[in-house]
């Protein structure tokens, strides 16, 4: 399973080198609530951070694939919003792809990693929370876990719940 986001925000921003660094991202919460019953989870206790060891390893048990849709971008506002966001360079999907053949299913966690998709493999884009087919592939389209959007975690977290459900 490859999750694909747009791209990380700034490093000011981040709480670990690693993909959905931003403290403020529910991505880390909505895992841990689905996996751990716990939101906090994959937090470093007393600290506004993530466990990048605990989170890496979770990602190699459950076959976790992590990637940016950009590899290229201009930031119109000083800011991590993706409405803000410009793709200059969108990531190479298919050479990707090709690197990892056991991928059967491409999940976006927002709208601009969405458009991407859609744009690169000339695909309808699915409903948030729901799928179509690429090829041999699944595609879902995963409501953003920014707190930027306006959804409650565990809202979000049942979006997410049917993608897991359906492996």
């Amino acid at each position: 399973m490859l999750f694909l986001g747009s791209f990380p925000p700034q490093p000011k921003r981040w709480s670990m080198p690693f993909y959905y660094p931003n403290w403020n991202n529910d991505f880390w919460r909505v895992m841990g609530l689905l996996f751990f019953e716990d939101k906090d989870h994959f937090n470093l206790p007393g600290q506004k951070r993530f466990d990048q060891a605990r989170v890496e390893a979770f990602c190699r048990e459950r076959g976790m694939a992590l990637y940016d849709t950009a590899c290229e971008v201009r930031r119109l506002k000083d800011n991590a919003s993706d409405k803000f966001l410009e793709v200059v360079t969108p990531t190479d999907l298919p050479a990707l792809l090709a690197r990892i053949p056991e991928c059967r299913t491409l999940v976006t966690t927002g709208q601009k990693a969405t458009d991407v998709i859609v744009e690169t493999f000339a695909c309808p884009e699915p409903p948030v929370g729901g799928s179509v087919e690429i090829g041999t592939l699944r595609f879902w389209r995963m409501p953003s876990t920014s707190r930027a959007y306006p959804l409650a975690l565990e809202r979000k977290a049942d979006f997410y719940r049917r993608l897991w459900a359906s492996e």
